[in-house]
């Protein structure tokens, strides 16, 4: 007797018969989705969280084709300082605690409270800082793509000084 193992072969074996993988989200939507679903698995961030009186501490959490997870930690008054992305575009999304958002752009100075599931995308070029104004410390999850290789500091804290300055690149 012939099973279908012995007739058609090993279905493992034949990659064309298996659906592609996808190589990553491929929209905006589905980063906020991935950033949301490792948000909700505790377990796999929460035991990973440390904290550091001096500076913000961070750590990537896990990359994939095109994109990189990186998990932070914010105590009271600890503040990323103004910056951009480079070429990356991102996802933040406030896992405990809140955060504050001050962001430039060509209409001017925008800041927004996130609190605890709280998202925020961006494009490339974005300039913000994020800061933890609260008396609580905070934790955030940042999705980037492409994966972070460059963030440019900002001194200027006028909008159009900032359209008009060209920084210099730093990597992280």
């Amino acid at each position: 007797m012939y099973s279908d193992v012995s007739i058609a072969g090993d279905p493992l074996a034949l990659p064309h018969l298996l659906p592609p993988v996808p190589q990553h989200p491929a929209t905006v939507a589905e980063f906020a989705g991935l950033a949301r679903s490792i948000a909700a698995d505790h377990g796999r961030w929460a035991p990973l969280v440390r904290y550091d009186a001096t500076t913000r501490w961070y750590a990537r959490l896990q990359t994939g084709p095109g994109y990189e997870v990186w998990l932070l930690s914010w105590l009271p008054g600890q503040s990323s300082g103004l910056h951009d992305h480079g070429g990356s575009s991102g996802v933040l999304t406030v896992l405990r605690g809140a955060l504050r958002e001050r962001a430039l752009g060509s209409h001017g100075e925008t800041v927004r409270g996130l609190a605890g599931g709280g998202q925020r995308a961006f494009a490339p070029g974005y300039v913000h800082e994020v800061v933890n104004d609260s008396l609580e410390p905070a934790v955030s999850l940042h999705v980037y793509f492409p994966g972070l290789t460059e963030m440019t500091p900002h001194a200027c804290t006028s909008p159009a000084r900032a359209a008009a300055e060209v920084p210099a690149r730093s990597a992280r």
